[in-house]
């Protein structure tokens, strides 16, 4: 038997999965609580009669509150709840295909250096696109990072992380990230969830992902700015390279942050002026 049940969308209609109810009686004590499923249904257990508010909360939205009157049986309905998005969101880029553009786009990986210290290596060239859904959270993309354009600033330690012992560049030539949803967490944040290949292994990453926003460029077209973030551990990657300095630290930190500043391209190819 269930209690309060509604189903909870955004003002477009689509269901806001994760979203959560909170029944509280008239002194604001918290009677139960539940979270919206994928298609925005959400049900409490029974709940004793009486009248009481139901508070509906979602990441990069406004809360909203409702008056439930609960039956003798426990139940109370709440029917269709339309959330408002937050008024700071910034307003989501045009649906279509967005290209990477590699010139205004950069990645760094940060590792720890004798455990004091950090290494930043960039990587040169990386290309992909997004393909912005109607519904946001349903946007796919990829991208593609070429391994041997690891560029440190000191050629000696690029060969050794081009080499066997990191990166083997020469039998895993490219670093390739592919995503099929997103997980909105505020009014202009997400988490892209997606499978990293890296090294010839294959891993579930989640990046944190920040919007900048989007708008006309010098060049005629229309760019979207993403600023994303994600922990690896090297031996997820089966990278197990260990020396040890004299003290018995480690030279190289087990795990590496990634961070990209990525610029997309409104279109399916980038223009030439661009």
């Amino acid at each position: 038997m269930s209690g309060v049940t509604g189903r909870i969308h955004g003002a477009d209609g689509w269901p806001v999965p994760e979203a959560v109810l909170t029944v509280t009686d008239m002194r604001g004590r918290q009677i139960c609580r539940a979270v919206a499923d994928e298609n925005g249904a959400v049900s409490t257990e029974p709940v004793r009669p009486g009248v009481h508010t139901a508070v509906i909360t979602a990441a990069g939205y406004q809360p909203a509150a409702r008056a439930v009157q609960i039956s003798s049986s426990g139940s109370g309905m709440l029917g269709e709840i339309a959330l408002v998005p937050v008024v700071d969101a910034v307003a989501l880029p045009p649906a279509g295909p967005w290209t990477i553009d590699p010139v205004h786009s950069s990645v760094i990986a940060t590792a720890r250096h004798l455990g004091i210290s950090s290494i930043k290596a960039r990587f040169a060239e990386v290309s992909g696109r997004l393909d912005i859904a109607e519904r946001f959270e349903q946007t796919s993309g990829y991208a593609e990072i070429k391994a041997a354009t690891i560029d440190t600033g000191i050629d000696m330690r690029d060969t050794h992380l081009r080499s066997s012992d990191f990166l083997d560049v020469e039998n895993y030539p490219l670093i390739s990230f592919i995503s099929n949803g997103l997980s909105r967490t505020g009014g202009d944040t997400w988490v892209m969830s997606g499978e990293l290949s890296l090294h010839g292994q294959r891993r579930a990453v989640d990046l944190a992902l920040t919007y900048g926003g989007f708008g006309p460029d010098p060049w005629g077209g229309v760019r979207a700015a993403f600023h994303a973030e994600a922990t690896l551990r090297r031996d997820d990657f089966a990278i197990d390279y260990n020396a040890v300095v004299r003290a018995g630290v480690a030279a190289i930190g087990t795990t590496v942050k990634i961070d990209l500043d990525i610029q997309v391209v409104q279109g399916d190819q980038l223009p030439e002026s661009a």
